[in-house]
């Protein structure tokens, strides 16, 4: 069996590792570079955590996640993953964190609840003034995003039955024949088409509106020297006490730490030309002065525009379109930690003919067992 998949990002590569390693042919269109620093997968680092506030089928997956990168980091001879722990702190009347631990709990998973006041002993880099809860689970940690990228597609290139195909942007796809077109008005034939095209996937299936593009904003942070080691070792914080809701991304193994909010901005052009000015995160750094002691000292080392693709749900697209066609967008800005369990069961609905519309119930999490 022959596949084309459009789009080389997490989603795409992962898809052509699960076939490529049951023997099947591959061949991927990238329009950029491979990697292509500008899709949403290419990034220092990305997290992964069981709390998933009351999706419990995502909650469930994480477990199915991990056993996938496993696998994964056998196949590639590397590990790209950091375990830190996952700290979520709620206030002003926020839920989440609360609504994570029932969830888990329902599921025969233990976040376990930490009194206020040990906060500044457990963890003295934070002030917790403002938060009402907290809550702590050990499982959880920072996948290396662009090292897995970058490492994907070597070992994709060294496959006899892959074809990597970069600067080949796509301008036609036709679902119900699994043919597509380049630009440069070559045709290419499969037995099988998935477009994971991320933030573009409209360009190519301009009917579908359910995938929005959404710029987004992270911020990197030069930090003191005496505090880099500390910081290193933390826990990743999921932080929804102020108006401003962040995520905190540890410097794990050399890496930078990042800090980027929740809201979507459901607005922007993938490909236009990348800004961000310290102004328009204002709030976020307001509330970082809030929640992080010492910060005054610290000092933004660069600001990265990056693009999710979300839903309305902020649930995961993955399903058989046309005879002969899939869309795969498990995106809405918590895909990644997903990516080599989607890129593999995907590739065995494939291969195996499972039931497509059980697949694609169990991508947007509404079922907790693999498709069969």
């Amino acid at each position: 069996m022959k596949t084309i998949i459009v789009g080389g990002g997490i989603m795409g590569l992962a898809t052509a590792w699960g076939l490529a390693r049951q023997g099947h042919a591959v061949e991927l269109f990238e329009q950029g570079p491979l990697p292509n620093p500008l899709a949403s997968s290419v990034d220092e680092h990305r997290l992964i955590r069981h709390p998933y506030g009351d999706h419990a089928g995502y909650a469930r997956m994480i477990d199915q996640a991990y056993a996938a990168w496993e696998l994964l980091w056998n196949d590639l001879g590397q590990r790209l993953y950091a375990a830190t722990g996952t700290l979520a702190l709620t206030g002003n009347g926020e839920s989440w964190a609360a609504r994570s631990a029932a969830t888990l709990a329902r599921i025969g998973k233990t976040m376990m609840e930490l009194p206020i006041d040990e906060l500044p002993q457990r963890f003295p880099q934070l002030d917790a003034r403002g938060v009402d809860r907290a809550f702590w689970m050990a499982s959880g940690g920072v996948l290396f995003a662009q090292d897995i990228v970058a490492a994907l597609v070597r070992h994709l290139a060294g496959r006899p039955n892959v074809a990597l195909y970069a600067h080949t942007p796509v301008r036609l796809v036709e679902l119900e024949h699994a043919r597509i077109v380049t630009d440069a008005g070559t045709q290419h034939d499969a037995d099988v088409v998935v477009v994971a095209a991320g933030a573009w996937v409209g360009r190519l299936l301009p009917t579908d509106r359910r995938l929005v593009p959404s710029r987004q904003v992270v911020i990197y942070f030069d930090l003191p020297a005496e505090q880099r080691a500390i910081w290193a070792k933390h826990p990743m914080v999921i932080d929804k006490t102020g108006d401003v809701g962040l995520y905190l991304v540890p410097p794990a193994e050399g890496r930078g730490l990042k800090i980027g909010d929740h809201v979507f901005s459901r607005t922007g052009d993938p490909s236009a030309e990348r800004q961000a000015s310290e102004e328009e995160m204002r709030p976020l750094l307001r509330r970082c002065g809030d929640l992080i002691k010492d910060f005054r000292r610290w000092r933004v080392d660069r600001l990265k525009v990056c693009f999710y693709t979300v839903t309305e749900d902020e649930r995961f697209v993955v399903e058989k379109q046309g005879a002969k066609g899939w869309l795969m967008s498990p995106c809405s800005g918590h895909g990644f930690k997903f990516g080599a369990v989607m890129g593999l069961e995907l590739a065995r609905t494939i291969a195996s003919g499972r039931d497509p519309a059980a697949h694609a119930r169990w991508a947007a999490g509404l079922e907790g067992d693999k498709p069969s």
